[in-house]
């Protein structure tokens, strides 16, 4: 059973992507967005632990701030081979600043659940985890 690493601002929208992935068969771990960036969870320890297969991850504004931040934890060594599937309320302008890609997958707020599972499996299914 793949493990799927939640990291968001909201403990209710943790709770809520638990619960999906959880039901979709699939164990979860999660951290908080503001935790890492504070330096009060260490993101490279978590996912040398918890080894999971992808990774989900709220960007908030500012954009560019908070994708430079997820570039940096992407480019480090454990994350090499894992899923990356970010969550937006901008869509286009993350999709602006990734550029084109096949290893990152972009949701935009709103969201269902089922659409998360969905782009985590996407994900999982090209190779990434």
């Amino acid at each position: 059973m793949a493990t799927i690493a939640i990291f968001n601002s909201s403990q209710d929208t943790v709770d809520l992507l638990r619960l999906t992935f959880e039901a979709g068969g699939f164990q979860t771990v999660a951290g908080h967005v503001p935790d890492v960036k504070r330096g009060q969870l260490d993101f490279v320890a978590f996912i040398a632990e918890h080894d999971p297969a992808a990774v989900l991850i709220d960007i908030s504004m500012p954009y560019a701030d908070n994708w430079n931040f997820v570039r940096l934890l992407r480019d480090t060594a454990s994350m090499q081979d894992r899923a990356l599937v970010l969550t937006t309320t901008n869509k286009r302008a993350l999709e602006e600043m990734v550029g084109p890609t096949d290893t990152i997958e972009i949701v935009g707020k709103p969201y269902e659940p089922g659409m998360i599972l969905d782009a985590v499996r996407k994900a999982l299914a090209r190779g990434g985890g």
